[in-house]
């Protein structure tokens, strides 16, 4: 459902598309000449074909859209980005922070999974191909799998299942083996310049850049219960206050959002990769299951809609890194990527979800086919 604000933008900022006039084909009729003896058969011209004009790209934001996500921008706490890019039928891209650097947290699992298919294109890596993964190799925070390997001592998985796990499910220890199993985050810079992505980084994997940002330390320990927990609280409150500003003022994962529509662009329009691997990340990323209420909330009925979030630690009353990115479909096929970064706010977590619903929600209401 449309909020009322939007509803109001909507019928105040939709153009109506001038109506295209159909071409008229005039025909005329040729009289055989008179003659002895039969008549002869008269050729008939073929019709000429009617041809609609082409409609003409749409390369600029609706003023209207830009208006609102500024006063909306403009009244949410603490450090936003915003990045709106038209993908189909001409281009356009607004925001708010555009080319700012913001952390990503695992929005950043994006391009470890985009390295890899790039490899399976190669023939450098296969998909069925089975990684090895021990108590050694558990990460941190959010990660499924590790119930598996700490039942089992080790397990083996495969590539696929592992990029299904890193998206879907934002597991960090399979996003941590995909990025062991490409060659660290070395690989994944690479992959990123060599595409032009621009300005995206990529840090050194979930628990050097977890444990960094609570002031620890990685220790493998801290992969097990609540240990990780626990040795965080024991970190002086000044010394993990400082931990955390140096990374928000200097973000080694961080990217804009800018960047961030323009990759997904490129994605969505085959750059990247084969077909065959773009069909599967853009899949995998349609079954994303972590934040049903950010973007995707805001998404219509009729649209489609996949993506990728991020969350980032908590330092009350402080919230980094809470992220999401993703396409939007609309009816008619024309794409939007899209960028909500919150680099650091105040806000509770349904306030957060309502701003990013909000961009959503906008994109479609000023959508012009």
């Amino acid at each position: 459902m449309f909020s009322k604000t939007t509803k109001r933008v909507y019928k105040a900022g939709q153009t109506g598309l001038a109506s295209l006039a159909l071409l008229s084909v005039l025909s005329g009729c040729v009289s055989a000449p008179v003659r002895r003896g039969p008549a002869l058969p008269t050729a008939q011209a073929p019709a000429p074909a009617v041809v609609a004009p082409a409609r003409p790209a749409i390369t600029r934001a609706p003023a209207g859209l830009e208006n609102l996500i500024q006063d909306q921008w403009r009244l949410f706490p603490g450090r936003t980005g915003v990045a709106i890019m038209r993908v189909d039928g001409g281009e356009w891209v607004l925001g708010r922070r555009m080319d700012e650097l913001f952390p990503q947290q695992s929005v950043s699992k994006t391009w470890v999974v985009l390295t890899v298919l790039d490899m399976v294109d190669q023939g450098k890596l296969r998909l069925d191909q089975k990684v090895r993964i021990t108590r050694d190799d558990l990460a941190v925070f959010h990660q499924p799998i590790r119930d598996q390997v700490i039942a089992n001592g080790s397990i083996e998985v495969s590539v696929l299942n592992l990029l299904e796990q890193a998206i879907r499910a934002s597991d960090n220890t399979a996003n941590d083996s995909l990025l062991r199993t490409v060659g660290g985050p070395q690989a994944v810079n690479s992959f990123i310049a060599r595409k032009n992505l621009g300005a995206i980084r990529f840090g050194p994997g979930e628990r050097a850049l977890q444990s960094g940002i609570a002031g620890l330390d990685w220790k493998q320990e801290y992969a097990i219960g609540q240990r990780f927990y626990a040795a965080r609280d024991a970190v002086p409150l000044a010394a993990r206050k400082a931990a955390l500003d140096r990374y928000l003022n200097d973000p080694i994962d961080g990217a804009s959002p800018q960047a961030i529509v323009r990759a997904l662009a490129k994605l969505a329009k085959g750059e990247l990769l084969s077909a065959s691997s773009t069909r599967i990340m853009l899949d995998i990323m349609s079954r994303t299951s972590s934040g049903p209420n950010r973007l995707k909330a805001g998404v219509p009925a009729g649209w489609s809609f996949l993506h990728k979030t991020g969350t980032g630690q908590v330092l009350p009353p402080v919230s980094t890194g809470y992220n999401d990115i993703g396409i939007m479909t609309a009816p008619d096929g024309t794409r939007y990527a899209i960028a909500v970064m919150m680099g650091s706010t105040t806000a509770s977590i349904p306030q957060r979800m309502t701003f990013m619903q909000f961009v959503s929600r906008a994109v479609a209401s000023y959508h012009q086919n």
